[in-house]
């Protein structure tokens, strides 16, 4: 092979490297700019107006179905057959060691989340983590109701309120 054949050869096999590269880059770009589940929906709406999606409103209990869990129970994870009382007091998840349940999960934030009484139900409130606090396949980004036996899933954690 000639000199110049081989040099062609070195520049065309940088030149795909470099494709290569820049190509992860932009995919990545765009996975962290718009998660999985917006993804899906907008390939849902492709076809018709562009909306905001609207934040899930949290469930009306009426005071005939208000049950009162007592403990938080973790289904799945790390953790599994982790209980905690649920005492009127404030349940706090993250990785912080000062979390009433500390979940050593890389998909878990320091502060993630919080569970509170509020008006006689649990209240779960999404502290900004990163990758969402998620009530039955549905990510919550304001305070919401969490009804006793629905799954509450904190990386790669699973937990629920039982009576």
């Amino acid at each position: 092979m000639s000199e110049l054949a081989l040099t062609i050869v070195r520049l065309a096999f940088l030149g795909l490297l470099w494709a290569f590269v820049l190509g992860t880059v932009i995919v990545l770009r765009r996975d962290i700019r718009q998660p999985a589940d917006a993804s899906t929906a907008s390939r849902a709406s492709k076809g018709s107006k562009k909306r905001t999606p609207k934040a899930p409103k949290p469930p009306r209990v009426s005071r005939k179905q208000k049950v009162r869990g007592t403990k938080l129970v973790v289904i799945d994870g790390p953790l599994v057959g982790t209980v905690v009382p649920l005492e009127g007091q404030q349940v706090t998840i993250g990785r912080a060691p000062d979390s009433t349940i500390v979940i050593d999960d890389d998909y878990a934030s320091s502060r993630h989340t919080r569970i509170y009484e509020s008006e006689g139900s649990w209240v779960v409130e999404d502290l900004g983590s990163t990758n969402g606090t998620w009530i039955d396949r549905v990510r919550i980004t304001t305070p919401t109701v969490l009804p006793v036996g629905a799954p509450l899933r904190i990386g790669r954690s699973t937990m629920q309120i039982q009576k």
